[in-house]
């Protein structure tokens, strides 16, 4: 299966599973292409070649499985059992040996981590950025994040507590940003 017929079957499998369970706004089945695939996709162009990905969160897929797709070796982190069911199916359905999936919580994966510094961390509709960085802001890995319009004002929110060298990048496919975020402390 190339990659064009992965991403048909993803969208197949998420319009299908989103019957079931809550993965995406409905009113995003629409437009799976753009709003989710292409939106994660453009980390692409940004993010190291050699990069070993933990996308936090990871609910539908979103960047993990994109990014999988697109070849990045990635740790899913999800925490919910349904969505869990869903990313493992996809993961079956699609080959991707390159992706492996946590069933827990951020933070106990986050304590497992080795010293590598090819590691980066992902993350689209997760959770705030001062919740991201209490997270993980202290392991010293760079962060690749999808957000939205609201990013100035989380950024202000999280100086008060952490300071960090950050880069904000404007979406191709939408009035949000990727932010790239390292040096924190």
């Amino acid at each position: 299966m190339n990659n064009k017929e992965k991403f048909q079957r993803y969208a197949e499998m998420l319009r299908d599973w989103s019957g079931r369970i809550n993965l995406v706004a409905p009113s995003t089945l629409n437009d799976i292409e753009t709003r989710h695939f292409a939106d994660c996709a453009q980390l692409a162009d940004v993010l190291p070649t050699d990069a070993h990905i933990i996308d936090l969160g990871s609910g539908a897929g979103f960047p993990g499985v994109v990014l999988a797709i697109l070849g990045w070796p990635v740790v899913c982190i999800e925490s919910i059992g349904k969505k869990v069911a869903f990313l493992t199916a996809l993961r079956d359905e699609l080959k991707l040996d390159n992706m492996v999936i946590y069933h827990g919580r951020v933070e106990n994966y986050i304590a497992t981590l080795p010293r590598d510094k090819k590691i980066v961390f992902t993350a689209r509709a997760f959770a705030p950025l001062i919740k991201i960085l209490d997270y993980v802001g202290k392991t010293g890995y760079r962060l690749f994040l999808l957000k939205g319009r609201e990013i100035p004002g989380e950024i202000s929110v999280a100086k008060r507590k952490y300071k960090f060298d950050y880069e904000l990048i404007p979406s191709k496919t939408g009035d949000g940003f990727i932010i790239i975020i390292q040096n924190c402390r």
